[in-house]
């Protein structure tokens, strides 16, 4: 019989806490809620990275979505005043896209299942690359996408700040 090791108990536990703060993310009341679930589920996936070993990866996941485009969503939704609860969001057919997101899931584990057969599954060695291989890869490869995001939430701040002049003015 197979021991669970330390680092499998970790993963357990992350992955039931992250997966229940995603369910809550979709189902909280409150857009301020949600964002502040959305940390926690993506926090959830950086620690992930890091207990497969995949430190650097893990670390950019918790400091770029966590600390940069989370706070900058919460950081819009608070100037520029959107409706918070529920009340002015509601939407009468919320069953229909809960219909819509059964079946996308239900294909998708369909997929990954007959790509990733679990009898063939055999523990391997992770493949470790360095920090300079990445860094290079990223800013040789993907520059042009990386600063278009950069521009994009920049865009996105300044608009928020626009809108809530213009409500403060008048």
């Amino acid at each position: 019989m197979n021991q669970v090791t330390a680092q499998e108990y970790a993963f357990i536990v992350v992955a039931v806490v992250g997966s229940i703060s995603a369910v809550a993310v979709v189902t909280a009341r409150n857009v301020v809620h949600a964002a502040l679930y959305l940390v926690v589920t993506l926090a959830s996936v950086g620690i992930t990275f890091i207990l497969l070993g995949a430190e650097f990866i893990g670390w950019v996941q918790i400091l770029i979505y966590v600390g940069a485009i989370v706070i900058l969503f919460l950081f819009g939704l608070m100037l520029t005043k959107a409706p918070i609860g529920r009340d002015a969001l509601d939407n009468q057919q919320r069953w229909l896209g809960a219909l819509v997101g059964l079946g996308v899931f239900a294909g998708l584990v369909f997929l990954i299942a007959d790509a990733f057969p679990m009898a063939d599954a055999v523990a391997t060695e992770p493949v470790r690359g360095s920090t300079e291989l990445i860094g290079s890869t990223l800013f040789r490869n993907y520059v042009l996408p990386f600063e278009a995001m950069a521009f994009l939430l920049l865009a996105a701040l300044i608009g928020a700040i626009v809108l809530a002049r213009k409500d403060e003015g008048g």
